[in-house]
């Protein structure tokens, strides 16, 4: 799949944290596969060449908010921060049919590549339901941090991510390329919100659709106002 990856915009910064707005197509590390360009180097020649520690993950195929410590100390606060479910996520998700209005998906997958499947939960709400096509935009918020979380869960009630290679529909994924431009993974991590590791103040990230993905939402006649802190 072709990517268009533009520069990496760090839309938060200060002495200890740095959040970026990851486009689509970019790794977050460079040990996740064999490639020179990741959003990690990215983000420390954006920094001054200082060293960042990513404290969580997003898939190749999703943009949007991604958090960095610029301290080991940082890095161990934000890490425990996510394993206590501490840190509030939201996505952006357009998926395959008519979602129904909320729900909560309580389903067991692994936490890594081969590892076993453990407790796994993701909640969701419907943004709208396309009047053209047979889609929808939904709000996945999810509990926990497994492998593929979101893409999984929506795949397992019957709303596959569009644009998905591995759990979606590889004719509906040639339909939305070909109709509306969409050649990228449909999901894009729009809210993140957490405790600072060193003021304990909360954090909170709002990083708007990318041009990529807000495009063929237009099209689609559907519209996303990324959401903030008490708006569920």
């Amino acid at each position: 799949m072709n990517y268009d990856v533009a520069r990496i915009s760090i839309v938060l910064v200060d002495e200890h944290i740095a959040v970026a707005d990851k486009p689509a197509g970019l790794l977050v590390h460079r040990g996740w596969d064999n490639d020179d360009d990741v959003a990690l180097f990215r983000v420390r020649d954006a920094l001054g060449g200082a060293h960042v520690h990513p404290v969580h993950r997003l898939d190749r195929g999703t943009s949007g908010a991604l958090l960095f410590a610029r301290t080991r100390e940082a890095a161990a606060a934000l890490s425990k921060a996510f394993e206590e479910r501490r840190v509030e996520k939201r996505y952006l998700a357009l998926v395959r049919g008519m979602a129904p209005q909320d729900g909560l998906i309580d389903y067991p997958i692994p936490k890594s590549e081969d590892g076993p499947k453990v407790a796994a939960r993701t909640r969701f709400q419907l943004l709208g339901h396309s009047p053209i096509d047979r889609c929808s935009l939904v709000l996945a918020m999810p509990e926990t941090g497994r492998l593929h979380q979101v893409r999984r869960h929506l795949r397992h009630v019957n709303h596959p991510l569009i644009g998905d290679v591995a759990y979606g529909s590889g004719s509906i994924n040639r339909h939305y390329r070909a109709t509306y431009k969409l050649h990228r993974l449909a999901l894009h991590a729009s809210y993140l919100a957490f405790d600072h590791p060193v003021t304990g103040s909360r954090v909170e990230v709002t990083v708007p659709l990318p041009e990529d993905l807000a495009r063929p939402l237009e099209a689609l006649g559907l519209r996303a106002e990324p959401r903030g802190a008490g708006q569920t």
